[in-house]
C-alpha cells in the first residue's frame, strides 16, 4: 500500500517554477539561435533575382548618342557614349542588388551599404566584392538599341556605329 501512495500523483511533489522558467529559457534560446542561424546563411545571397527577359529595348539610337551620360532608371542602367561607341554600366550593386547613384566625382556610391565605385565601375571603397558590370548592347533591325541585362561585357567593348 505504501508503495501505491508513493506512485499517486497526488501525492507527488508539484512542479517547482524554477524548473518551468528554466525550460522555457533553453527553449526560447534554442529558437533565437535558430532563427539567427537562418539570418546569417541568408545574408551573402544576393536579393536580385534575374530576369526572365533579359533584353529590353531603350528607344532609338540617336537620343543616346547625343548626351555623353543617359541614365535609364526602369532598366537600373546608365549609358555612355563616347568616341569609340556606346556601352552600358549596371546600376546594381555587386554587394546585395541595391541601386547606385552617381557622386559628385563622376563616380557611383551605393547610398545603402556604402560601396564606392570609379568612373569606370571599379571598387573604390565599401562591401561590394566585384566592379560595376558592363552590359552588352546591340541594335535591334527597326534601329532601336537594345541592351542584354544578362550578357555582361568587358569595360573596352563598345557599340560602334
Amino acid at each position: 500500500m505504501n508503495n501505491e501512495l508513493q506512485t499517486n500523483p497526488r501525492f507527488q511533489a508539484p512542479p517547482q517554477r524554477r524548473d518551468f522558467l528554466g525550460i522555457a529559457s533553453m527553449w526560447s534560446a534554442v529558437v533565437a539561435l535558430g532563427v539567427a542561424t537562418l539570418g546569417a546563411l541568408r545574408l551573402p545571397m544576393p536579393s536580385v533575382f534575374p530576369e526572365s527577359d533579359s533584353r529590353a529595348k531603350l528607344g532609338p539610337l540617336e537620343p543616346f548618342l547625343a548626351t555623353a551620360v543617359t541614365v535609364v532608371p526602369k532598366h537600373r542602367i546608365w549609358i555612355y557614349a563616347d568616341s569609340d561607341g556606346l556601352y552600358a554600366i549596371s546600376a546594381v550593386c555587386t554587394h546585395l542588388g541595391c541601386i547606385v547613384s552617381k557622386s559628385e566625382d563622376g563616380g557611383f556610391f551605393c547610398p545603402c551599404h556604402g560601396s564606392r565605385f570609379d568612373a569606370g565601375g571599379l571598387v573604390t571603397a565599401g562591401p561590394a566584392p566585384k566592379p560595376l558590370t558592363y552590359l552588352e548592347l546591340t541594335v535591334s533591325p527597326d534601329g532601336q538599341l537594345v541592351v542584354d541585362k544578362q550578357k555582361e561585357t568587358t569595360a573596352e567593348t563598345r557599340l560602334s556605329v
